[in-house]
């Protein structure tokens, strides 16, 4: 099989900054392994005239700033063996710190407290609130849009203070928003796992997981529409929906008379048609998704 290379039309859009979006990432992985590949795209980089002194710029304030850098130990040794200063590896609090950026404002702001209050509201409710066994039924009504308040303040430029710089970059657009969209379920579900672990067991109705193909679906029906009017307009166009069609009319009757309700909210999850229903919207949704990839490598103004 003949070995896949990076060649100079491809290596001169790339250093242009008129590369598709998959080919900038396929180019980027393939030079991290390739020698003679990494010095075409470079040359290629070097050779563009105007940003040839602003590259050395870089280079050289890099450089200074590495001379500079304290090293200490075994890297202080090669270094010195080497003739050349080397930056220290990161530590594992600037890895996290590193990871809590990808993962996106969502996990740094006050979505991830509010979603541990829900969780623990839901179980004050069952054990002091006298609800008992309706609070799950409560809670599975209230899971799918959970996970779209984080999706909502994760990408955009009212929500991330550096989108204007990551939506640029080669890993912006729609894989920086995928990457955050997961980190977003990574933590929804584990926290109301544990919610509903919690929470008295109820006669009938609904299991855990099966807020998980609506909660999917409608992640990426907000993705979807978020590709037209922007993530956090289209989250909250997607909860609101979901707000008016089922969460408001559960939570508005009175406690004595929750059963009709929350037997009304059951039939949106239970059963292989309510479940086919969510899991054919979903694929939808991903395809329309992967349909619109394109406008999210440009900068969102809402």
């Amino acid at each position: 099989m003949t070995a896949w290379h990076v060649g100079d039309e491809l290596a001169g859009r790339y250093a242009a900054g008129t590369a598709a979006e998959t080919d900038a990432w396929s180019l980027e992985k393939h030079v991290e392994s390739c020698a003679l590949c990494a010095a075409r795209v470079s040359a290629a980089v070097r050779g563009r005239g105007a940003a040839a002194p602003l590259l050395e710029g870089v280079r050289a304030a890099v450089l200074e700033a590495a001379a500079a850098q304290p090293v200490r130990g075994r890297s202080w040794w090669r270094a010195r063996v080497r003739g050349r200063p080397r930056l220290p590896v990161p530590g594992p609090a600037t890895r996290a710190g590193r990871l809590l950026w990808a993962a996106g404002p969502a996990l740094r702001g006050s979505w991830a407290a509010a979603l541990v209050l829900v969780a623990l509201g839901s179980v004050a409710l069952a054990y002091g609130g006298g609800l008992g066994g309706s609070a799950r039924p409560l809670l599975l009504v209230v899971a799918p849009v959970l996970p779209l308040a984080g999706v909502g303040v994760s990408y955009g430029r009212s929500a991330d203070p550096m989108h204007e710089i990551a939506a640029t970059t080669p890993g912006g657009g729609l894989r920086l928003l995928l990457i955050r969209t997961a980190a977003v379920l990574a933590v929804t579900v584990p926290v109301l796992a544990l919610a509903w672990a919690a929470l008295p067991a109820s006669a009938a109705g609904p299991g855990a997981v099966a807020w998980l193909l609506p909660g999917l679906a409608m992640t990426l029906g907000a993705l979807a529409l978020g590709s037209y009017v922007g993530c956090r307009t289209g989250a909250s166009s997607v909860a609101g929906c979901w707000a008016v069609a089922v969460v408001v009319p559960t939570f508005t009757t009175s406690p004595s008379g929750l059963d009709a309700p929350l037997a009304a909210g059951a039939h949106y999850f239970a059963g292989p048609a309510a479940q086919g229903a969510w899991a054919a919207a979903a694929v939808l949704c991903a395809g329309l998704l992967a349909l619109r990839r394109r406008s999210f490598d440009h900068l969102e103004t809402s």
